[in-house]
């Protein structure tokens, strides 16, 4: 006790977490948004809207005729990794339309999720070359939809031209665990990228 008062009883300073960003991007239709509600600990903010006659002309559904609604600016979501640690999640609209909103959404990002779907590969190439010529580290995950063409790792490796270090799984946008092993993923490799930076020039 000290001046009369126990130390036991004072309460513990509330942590200020640090937070991080990590962007979900990809192709109109490839699983974006519910790769953001799958991990998500808070109801996640979304910008829906629902697709139109008017615009199908820009708006292709191929291989997803399904779908009836599009992101029209983004997506949020929020996850606790820890008490002093917070992951914010930010997922991209698909539509070329939209793309000025990425540069907002990009800024402060410590890295970024490329997801794909096998059966529309090309709609990958523009998010990848985003984040190559900004320098932003990221991962690629292809979203196993039911019923689609499984290909290994290293044809889809190829197929996209992406350098050796950039990390490659196989996801279910659908599971909280799949999509952890994701973050975990890019997490790991934009820590591995910032440290090589970070090493002394030797001469």
């Amino acid at each position: 006790m000290a001046f009369g008062r126990s130390s036991t009883g004072r309460r513990k300073r509330p942590v200020e977490p640090v937070t991080l960003k990590i962007l979900v991007a990809g192709g109109f239709g490839v699983g974006k948004t519910t790769m953001v509600g799958a991990v998500s600990e808070i109801r996640p903010l979304r910008t829906e809207e629902s697709l139109t006659e008017a615009g199908r002309p820009v708006d292709d559904l191929e291989g997803v005729e399904a779908k009836t609604t599009t992101t029209v600016a983004m997506d949020f979501g929020r996850i606790t990794l820890r008490e002093d640690l917070v992951l914010y999640l930010f997922g991209t609209p698909g539509q070329d339309r939209f793309w000025f909103l990425w540069d907002e959404l990009a800024q402060g990002a410590l890295g970024a999720v490329v997801l794909c779907d096998t059966r529309r590969l090309e709609d990958s190439f523009a998010a990848i070359d985003y984040f190559e010529r900004r320098a932003i580290p990221f991962a690629v995950a292809v979203n196993r939809f039911e019923g689609t063409a499984r290909f290994p790792g290293e044809t889809v490796r190829a197929a996209l031209d992406l350098d050796p270090e950039v990390p490659l799984l196989m996801c279910d946008a659908r599971s909280r665990e799949s999509v952890r092993d994701v973050l975990v993923a890019v997490a790991e490799h934009a820590l591995t990228l910032a440290a090589r930076t970070r090493e002394p020039v030797t001469t």
